[in-house]
């Protein structure tokens, strides 16, 4: 049986001040953006290293690139429903089972075909992680302090990604085979993810998903078997009532998280081919290494300066910021007539739409969906925002490359600043959530 949780006690849970259970909430959650980030962006230098070995084409790039994240996004809804509906500690850490034998089955993959499949149940995996994680520290954080919280679950990922590149350019430098190179970068994702599983079971259930299913408990002694026997049944309920009627709120953040994933993943796996249209002689650690430098110089201060500021700047402005910016970027990189005779030029501009990508979007599109649904749809209504983002996502990592290598990057860059400003289109739909607490129902 269910603890029983007042609401008073989610009161006070909201206005306790920072502490050491939060920080380690911090840490078994954003874990698993650690390890989400190495899966998905590493694939860009296994298909550098695969694309001679195997001779693939850039379509096979494209599907190979862009498979994780398609399967993400049905991975994001059906456990955004099912942490709605059974809770979220039951479902949290299932997703990072699927990842371990879908990491495993990339390292094992014998061609092609066996390669898409493994990194499509890896994805799945992947997206399940996006709802569970954001509404646990969402539901688990205080009100003042919420943002900083989520958002410091979020910049995990800026970990993954400083220390895959590393981790590949070590191995690069050793001069292992190539055959078995790749092998290694996609089965070292396991390790990280069996460490992470370990982490999760040991939270607790959420005290806003144990109020809201136990609520017609409190309404008396002398009904409350009767209210237990029909609480999840009419928490069920509420769910379907509800979910219809927050449809602008659901289009401004599945609508903007789309947008800016076609520009980030896009440009993000598309990295190595980016930097070989401005270097073709180059090697690929000498890329792997440049894309690194440019994401600590960049990127990484956009995920320290999000999670430091959300709270003070809020989470509407910052995204609108952001993508204001990002476009501005994007614009000026197509303006210019040769990209190739102007490395330095690119390297800056591409660097700052990378900044504002996380001082921005990237940020607040993970934050906003687990602050303004309430708790008997928050999870499922973060679930179809990621997944829309995972498409977005999808969509850019299959076709920007092509687009890159039939048009020119000049093109593929007016494209990307024209999603932007779409993203700032869907901002407006949304509401400020700056100091307030979370709806209950």
């Amino acid at each position: 049986m269910q603890e029983t949780i007042p609401l008073n006690s989610i009161h006070t849970e909201d206005e306790a001040p920072i502490n050491k259970g939060h920080f380690k909430m911090i840490i078994t959650a954003g874990m698993g953006f650690f390890t989400d980030a190495y899966d998905l962006f590493i694939i860009g230098v296994v298909t550098a290293i695969l694309s001679p070995l195997w001779h693939l084409s850039p379509y096979q790039i494209g599907l190979l690139n862009g498979a994780s994240l398609l399967s993400a996004a049905f991975g994001a809804i059906l456990f955004g429903a099912l942490s709605d509906r059974f809770g979220r500690k039951k479902l949290y850490g299932s997703e990072i089972i699927i990842m371990v034998i879908g990491a495993i089955a990339s390292a094992c993959a014998g061609n092609f075909i066996s390669l898409l499949i493994a990194r499509t149940i890896l994805g799945f995996g992947i997206g399940g992680d996006y709802p569970t994680s954001a509404v646990i520290a969402a539901e688990g954080a205080n009100r003042k302090n919420r943002g900083f919280i989520v958002l410091l679950v979020f910049a995990m990922q800026a970990l993954g990604l400083i220390v895959g590149p590393l981790i590949a350019a070590l191995l690069l430098s050793l001069h292992i085979p190539h055959d078995m190179l790749w092998r290694i970068m996609l089965g070292l994702g396991a390790i990280f993810s069996f460490y992470v599983y370990f982490l999760r079971r040991k939270l607790k259930e959420s005290k806003r998903f144990l109020a809201l299913e136990n609520a017609p408990i409190e309404v008396g002694c002398a009904a409350s078997y009767y209210a237990g026997y029909r609480s999840k049944k009419n928490a069920h309920a509420r769910r379907k009532r509800t979910l219809g009627k927050h449809y602008k709120k659901l289009i401004g953040t599945a609508g903007s998280w789309f947008c800016l994933d076609v520009a980030l993943y896009g440009n993000g796996v598309s990295s190595m081919l980016i930097l070989n249209t401005l270097a073709p002689h180059a090697s690929i650690l000498k890329h792997t290494l440049t894309a690194m430098l440019v994401f600590i110089a960049f990127a990484a201060p956009g995920y320290a300066l999000s999670a430091c500021l959300v709270d003070k700047i809020g989470r509407k402005r910052l995204q609108t910021i952001g993508f204001i910016m990002m476009t501005l970027c994007y614009l000026s990189i197509a303006c210019l007539s040769n990209i190739a005779a102007h490395p330095a030029i690119f390297t800056l501009l591409f660097g700052l739409s990378f900044l504002f990508i996380n001082f921005g979007p990237n940020a607040t599109t993970f934050l906003i969906p687990a602050e303004i649904f309430p708790t008997s749809i928050r999870a499922s209504a973060h679930g179809f925002s990621a997944a829309m983002g995972k498409l977005g996502a999808f969509i850019g990592a299959l076709s920007l490359p092509i687009l890159s290598a039939s048009l020119g990057l000049p093109f593929m860059f007016i494209i990307v600043a024209l999603f932007c400003i779409l993203g700032l289109a869907c901002t407006f739909l949304v509401p400020e959530m700056k100091q307030q607490a979370l709806k209950q129902t």
